[in-house]
């Protein structure tokens, strides 16, 4: 078996900023290429249902409808779902619920908000790390064997790497609870149906979690709703640490409405979009001298490895475009950008500046 003490890294002294995400990056004027979130305003059958809403405020929110209709659209039953205002809010209630975690491991480079709050809660948290020289591809073996929480990404923010669903479900085990984090799934395959590496539907992994995100897709950041998937009994601790009425009844609306087949059937139109501009930015980024892109990127960013690449992204924001630094991610450093992929006309002119801030 592989050394798994070699891949597991403790936190140090120089700790990379957890609490840093792709909003600072941002400013008033700039193009915004730092923050995976798409821009193009909800369809009305999305808008049309959260705009409703707010004439019956004064009633407090009834969770109900729009979990049957997440259990739905994911063949579960409705107390196999655990509606939360945003994907955050969940890492918050397993890091609060599971209090007797003994070993708990993230797979890094990955959102930094588990480990936030694992951290914030008490836990000792370790750290494995993939190796971008073999394309940050997940070794199961490097999860030590005695680990009782295991939190991993499908596909990974920042890396876009997307795993294979048989890699990830080798975690699963009795004993363990196995966090994946699903908020960009929707974004991947491109033109194929369903979402290719998915957990989201699987019932026979013991201990699985599974975390979704509604506000990537259809630009619902400020709305904060997304859901975790996984056994009864496991959802209900975690229900038991979550604040009374945590999503609003307009988010509410929006779960309801994203689980229709109109919006499965437009999430595939928009992966397909996507893929055709993510190919495009990359084609691009492959023509620039001393720029690499890790992995394989399959979903709505790209991971850039470039060098003294904080001087260059100080110089795309002097030119009026922001792009998210890598050095805050554990496992990554000083060299490494993410970059949102965006329609090709934005693509090309940002490629333009980014040749023009390298070589300046």
């Amino acid at each position: 078996m592989r050394d798994q003490s070699a891949a597991i890294t403790p936190p140090t002294r120089a700790e990379p900023d957890l609490a840093h995400h792709g909003d600072a990056e941002v400013g008033a004027g700039l193009i915004d290429l730092a923050v995976n979130v798409r821009q193009t305003p909800p369809p009305a059958w999305l808008a049309d249902p959260i705009a409703a809403t707010l004439t019956d405020l004064a009633r407090y929110p009834d969770p109900a409808p729009a979990r049957a209709a997440v259990a739905a659209r994911h063949r579960r039953h409705p107390d196999e779902v655990l509606l939360t205002a945003g994907a955050a809010e969940g890492f918050v209630l397993i890091a609060q619920a599971l209090r007797g975690i003994r070993r708990p491991v993230v797979v890094h480079p990955q959102f930094t908000e588990p480990e936030a709050a694992l951290r914030a809660a008490g836990h000792p948290v370790e750290r494995v790390l993939l190796d971008p020289a073999d394309g940050f591809r997940l070794d199961p073996s490097l999860v030590p064997d005695d680990a009782d929480l295991v939190m991993i990404g499908n596909p990974t923010n920042p890396t876009s790497v997307l795993h294979p669903a048989r890699t990830v479900a080798a975690l699963a085990r009795p004993g363990r609870v196995l966090v994946v984090d699903e908020a960009f799934a929707d974004t991947t395959g491109g033109a194929h149906p369903g979402e290719p590496e998915s957990l989201a539907e699987r019932r026979d992994l013991p201990g699985l979690l599974v975390l979704r995100s509604l506000t990537k897709t259809w630009g619902l950041a400020g709305l904060r709703i997304g859901y975790l998937l996984g056994a009864p009994e496991l959802l209900s601790r975690l229900a038991a640490v979550q604040p009374l009425w945590a999503v609003s009844t307009p988010a509410l609306a929006a779960a309801a409405a994203c689980a229709t087949g109109v919006a499965v059937e437009a999430e595939r139109a928009i992966a397909a979009d996507l893929a055709a501009d993510r190919d495009h930015l990359v084609a691009r980024l492959a023509d620039l001298p001393g720029v690499r892109v890790a992995g394989r990127p399959a979903s709505a960013f790209v991971l850039l490895h470039l060098p003294d690449a904080n001087r260059v992204r100080e110089g795309l924001r002097d030119r009026g475009w922001a792009v998210r630094r890598g050095d805050t991610f554990p496992g990554l450093g000083p060299d490494w950008l993410r970059v949102a992929v965006r329609d090709r006309n934005t693509t090309d002119a940002f490629i333009e500046v980014l040749r023009e801030t390298m070589e300046a």
